[in-house]
């Protein structure tokens, strides 16, 4: 049986899910009674909506016989329907590498493509549905997904590239932004340079102004002040000065008035 499900994916636009048939006929060497008994109500739950109960049907199919492929690929359609696509994928992944069936293989490499699509990993969507292609050319709902996930793959790139360079237009701004402020600080830094300087200098013109200040009041208390006389005599002083020096010129004047006297001729009168 070949059924798909609607799905809307970013816009109108579906996948296309597919089950294998699960009247395909398995050789009655691998596969017992019981087995098959399990897998029809396994089937039948499925049919009903009821995926989980389906599930442990299918699993329990399983259990009896690992190899059963159409359990595998029924299960793998019960877990997709709650949206464990992950989980999903191995069952596929499973009968792709066990079966001999095209049939079989073909639905599974579909599937396989359903749930990458799910993951938006598109790239390998892509080869699914290819290789779905390759076992079956006829295969519209494979190739209907093919061109949707190729399309969906496109728009992701694009989308990674305009979120890239919008990144790197974020990355330039905040770089500028911070040259911006590393700038300000700069200017900043010589800004308080200049400021620690002008004081300085106005510091110093201080400095100068008040030395000078202190000059010139010391020099006019200075000039205020009556300055030392070392040279000034007293009264008393001069007059001991005077009265040397006429002790001295009198004394002089009696040693020139002695040699005068004594180189006086002395007139002898004769007493006749």
């Amino acid at each position: 049986m070949k059924y798909f499900i609607y799905i809307f994916v970013l816009f109108p636009l579906g996948i296309f899910s597919q089950e294998k048939d699960n009247s395909v006929k398995e050789k009655p060497a691998k596969v017992k009674l019981a087995e098959k008994q399990i897998l029809r109500k396994g089937n039948d739950l499925y049919k009903q909506k009821r995926f989980v109960d389906a599930e442990v049907k299918y699993k329990k199919a399983l259990k009896q016989n690992p190899t059963y492929e159409n359990a595998a690929f029924n299960l793998g359609n019960a877990v997709y329907e709650q949206n464990r696509f992950k989980e999903a994928l191995p069952q596929y992944e499973l009968v792709v590498k066990t079966t001999k069936d095209e049939v079989a293989k073909t639905n599974a490499f579909h599937n396989i493509g359903n749930v990458t699509m799910k993951e938006k990993q598109y790239d390998k969507a892509i080869a699914a549905y290819k290789n779905a292609l390759r076992l079956n050319s006829k295969d519209e709902e494979s190739r209907y997904n093919l061109a949707l996930a190729q399309k969906l793959l496109k728009d992701q790139q694009q989308q990674n590239k305009d979120n890239k360079d919008k990144n790197k237009d974020k990355d330039k701004n905040k770089d500028k932004d911070q040259n911006k402020d590393k700038n300000k600080d700069k200017n900043k830094d010589q800004g308080d340079d200049k400021d620690k300087d002008k004081d300085q200098d106005k510091g110093e013109d201080n400095k100068d102004k008040k030395d000078k200040e202190k000059g010139g009041k010391d020099e006019k208390k200075e000039q205020q002040q009556p300055k030392p006389q070392p040279d000034k005599l007293s009264q008393q002083q001069i007059q001991q000065l005077l009265d040397a020096m006429n002790n001295e010129e009198n004394k002089t004047q009696k040693k020139v008035n002695a040699k005068k006297a004594r180189g006086k001729k002395v007139k002898n009168e004769k007493d006749w």
